[in-house]
C-alpha cells in the first residue's frame, strides 16, 4: 500500500524542536498529572497506590467501564456499548476508515482539514472527490457543491468539526443537511471532532454520532483536556455495522489501550466540567490577543475563528508558505505550521492555546520578520 507523506507531522516531527515559541501547537496548554489531580478534586497518592496493586494486563479489551461511562457523558444518546477506545484521534480516524474503506468506494472529503480525511481512503483504493472549504464562505461547507459531488458509490463523507487548521464551526443546520445527502445515498458521515468543547460562545456543537444514526464520531483526550501525552481517543456511533466492522479490523491494529492512560482519562472526564472551564478560557483570552493583533498587521488577514485552537493566518509576502515559515524559524524561533501542508498557500496555520506570554512574543517576533521582508 502506499500513502501520501503526511505533510503536517512531517513538518511538526522535523521541526517543532527547534522552536523557541511553539505558536503552531494545536494542543490547549498542557497540564502536569499535578495539575489533572488538582482540578480533578483527587488524592494523588491514593490513586498511585491503588493502581501500584493492578497487575499489567492487557486491561479491557474494548475500554474501562468507568471511562466508557464518562465518554457516553459527552453525548446525548450514545451508549457505553457504542463507545471503543483507541491510540489517540489519530488512531481513530485510521481504524474507522481502514474498516469502512473498500477499493472503488467513493469518500468526499473536506479541504483544507486534517489530512488523514482525504489521504488513507485514497491509500485504500476510495475514489475520493474534494469538497473545497473557502475563504469567501467562512470556511463552511457548500451543500449545493457537496450535492454533486456524491453519489450511490459514496461510502463516506469525511469532515472535522471544529475545522482544523481554520476554527470554522459548521451550524446545526448545515450538519443536518450534511446528515440529510448522506442519508440520501446511505453514506455514513464521519467527523472529527478533537476540538469540540472549545467554542468561543456557550453551549457546545451537537455530535454527528447524535445527529445521524450513520454518523461516526471521534474524539480524544488531546486537544480539549490539554492529555496529549495518555494517547487516548475514541470512536463513538451509533451504527451496528460501522460497529462490527470496527471491532472486526480493531483486533489487528489495537487489541486494547493502556489501562494507566484509561485510568488517567476517566479521572479527567469526571472533572470535565473543569478541565474544559480551565480551556475555554485560555482560547478566549488567546484569541481576543491573536484578534487584536491582526487588526493592527495590516499584511495579515483571516476569518476569525469561532470555535477550536487553530487559525489560518493569510499574508501578502509573495514567498512559498514553507519558505516563509522555514525562515521565521530559523531567525525567530517563532514556528507556524505552513499552508502548503493543507494544499493552502500565501497562509500559515497558527496555535493560540499555549501559553499567552509565548503566543505574544511568537506574534511579535513574526511582526518583527515581516517587516523586515519588506
Amino acid at each position: 500500500m502506499k500513502i501520501a507523506t503526511f505533510k503536517v507531522e512531517e513538518w511538526m516531527n522535523l521541526n517543532e524542536t527547534k522552536a523557541k515559541y511553539n505558536i503552531a501547537e494545536t494542543c490547549v496548554d498542557s497540564v502536569t498529572l499535578d495539575e489533572l489531580f488538582r482540578l480533578a478534586g483527587r488524592d494523588r497518592r491514593e490513586f498511585f497506590e491503588t493502581l501500584a496493586q493492578r497487575r499489567m494486563t492487557y486491561g479491557a479489551i474494548f475500554g474501562a467501564d468507568e471511562l466508557k461511562t464518562a465518554i457516553s457523558g459527552l453525548y446525548r444518546s450514545v451508549g457505553t456499548e457504542e463507545i471503543i477506545t483507541t491510540h489517540g484521534a489519530a488512531g481513530a480516524n485510521h481504524l474507522a476508515l481502514y474498516s469502512l474503506v473498500e477499493p472503488g468506494d467513493a469518500v468526499v472529503s473536506v479541504m483544507p482539514t486534517y489530512q488523514q480525511l482525504y489521504s488513507i481512503p485514497e491509500s485504500y483504493g476510495a475514489k475520493v472527490r474534494i469538497l473545497k472549504l473557502k475563504k469567501e464562505e467562512n470556511f463552511l461547507p457548500n451543500l449545493d457543491r457537496l450535492r454533486t459531488l456524491v453519489n450511490e458509490k459514496t461510502k463516506i463523507i469525511c469532515i472535522n468539526n471544529p475545522n482544523n487548521p481554520t476554527g470554522a464551526l459548521i451550524p446545526e443546520e448545515t450538519l443536518r443537511g450534511i446528515v440529510e445527502i448522506a442519508r440520501g445515498v446511505g453514506a455514513y458521515v464521519l467527523c472529527d471532532e478533537v476540538y469540540r468543547f472549545l467554542t468561543q460562545e456557550d453551549g457546545y456543537p451537537e455530535s454527528i454520532a447524535d445527529l445521524y444514526e450513520k454518523g461516526i464520531a471521534v474524539g480524544s483526550m488531546s486537544k480539549v483536556f490539554s492529555l496529549a501525552g495518555l494517547r487516548l481517543g475514541w470512536i463513538a456511533t451509533r451504527s451496528k455495522e460501522a460497529m462490527r466492522e470496527i471491532l472486526l479490523h480493531r483486533d489487528y491494529d489495537t487489541i486494547s489501550c493502556g489501562m494507566i492512560d484509561e485510568a488517567l482519562a476517566a479521572i479527567a472526564l469526571e472533572a470535565k466540567e473543569a478541565i474544559i472551564g480551565r480551556n475555554r478560557g485560555i482560547v478566549k483570552e488567546n484569541l481576543a490577543v491573536l484578534d487584536a493583533w491582526v487588526a493592527k498587521e495590516p499584511r495579515f488577514s483571516y476569518v476569525k475563528p469561532q470555535c477550536g485552537t487553530t487559525a489560518l493566518l493569510y499574508c501578502d509576502v509573495d514567498m512559498p508558505s514553507e519558505e516563509f515559515c522555514s525562515k521565521l524559524l530559523a531567525e525567530t524561533g517563532a514556528f507556524l505550521t505552513p499552508g502548503s501542508c493543507f494544499d493552502e498557500e500565501h497562509c500559515f496555520r497558527i496555535g493560540y492555546a499555549c501559553n499567552k506570554r509565548e503566543l505574544e512574543e511568537g506574534l511579535a517576533k513574526l511582526s518583527e520578520f515581516v517587516k523586515e521582508l519588506a
